[in-house]
């Protein structure tokens, strides 16, 4: 019994995060309709923007932290990387809107490969890895079953279902959200009827970069230990994460949730009971899997166009 709780906690913990950064990919995919490869960079300079502002701010420990620290370099870091997301948008993708699919492809490649290089830049993040600031006291809330449940680990649950269910009711309680969905069904219809696509496009960069920063920061503060911006956890991190949008339905806001918890459950639960070293195995079988038998994706639904 304290293994299997063990086990989902974990899964459940590490899936809110791949959820997290599949939202992003599942935006930009339901109104583009292209994948933006340069998403897990966006991640990583989230994790590492979160460990500059806390190293900046003096904020080592818990201790000598205010209460207060986490919430400033959560916000900075979404702030910066919103900002990033709407740059690499305006300036690299936007002038591509009516180009072919591999153009945009290759440059999405391309700023990946910007992101990752600039970042090992002395004067940026460096190339040697560093450990983040502990921003939360590292003490147990309370014991389930002689399970311990962590601040960091609750933090990291709570703060990301938080964040998913504000994008929920901002997708389909707001008017905002009532355009993002119209641009993502038929482009030249929503400007016809007003909208302005420009504007909602840079939004949904925006709203899915700030995204993936709020997961970095997560990341970071669940495994301190950073690695340097061009290794390739990053990379293996954005791969899951995407393939967590395809499992509940690319294009799909609510799969991107489902699919990020299921692939943190299978991923640990596989190491768990299985074996630890086929842990990346697991979680791109599932990927074959569900491409086989559902190619839309679990929530994903099947769209029919005359030819």
């Amino acid at each position: 019994m304290t293994k299997l709780l063990q086990t989902l906690f974990d899964g459940v913990t590490v899936g809110s995060l791949y959820a997290l950064i599949a939202l992003g990919y599942t935006m930009v995919y339901g109104i583009l309709q292209f994948i933006n490869f340069a998403h897990s960079d966006v991640f990583m300079v989230g994790a590492w923007l979160s460990f500059v502002v806390a190293k900046t701010a003096g904020w080592a420990q818990a201790q000598n932290s205010p209460s207060w620290a986490a919430l400033v370099v959560l916000v900075s870091a979404m702030a910066a990387c919103g900002l990033l997301g709407f740059t690499v948008e305006r300036l690299a993708y936007r002038p591509l809107r009516r180009a072919p699919r591999l153009n945009v492809l290759i440059t999405a490649i391309g700023i990946s490969l910007l992101l990752q290089n600039t970042g090992q830049l002395r004067f940026v993040f460096g190339t040697q890895p560093q450990n983040m600031p502990a921003l939360f006291a590292d003490k147990t809330l309370f014991t389930l079953a002689s399970v311990h449940f962590r601040l960091v680990d609750v933090t990291v649950i709570v703060l990301a279902l938080a964040l998913m269910a504000i994008l929920q009711w901002l997708i389909f309680g707001t008017k905002l959200g009532r355009a993002m969905r119209a641009v993502s069904y038929d482009t030249r219809v929503a400007s016809l009827m007003g909208i302005n696509v420009d504007g909602v496009i840079s939004f949904t960069f925006v709203v899915g970069s700030a995204l993936a920063a709020a997961a970095g920061f997560l990341y970071a503060t669940k495994y301190p230990g950073i690695n340097q911006p061009a290794h390739a956890t990053w990379v293996l991190l954005g791969l899951k994460a995407f393939v967590a949008a395809v499992v509940g339905g690319i294009g799909n806001v609510r799969g991107a949730m489902l699919g990020g918890l299921l692939i943190g459950l299978m991923e640990f639960f596989g190491a768990a009971y299985l074996s630890p070293h086929l842990r990346d195995v697991y979680v791109f079988s599932l990927l074959i899997l569900v491409l086989l038998f559902r190619p839309t994706g679990l929530l994903g639904k099947t769209v029919m166009e005359k030819v």
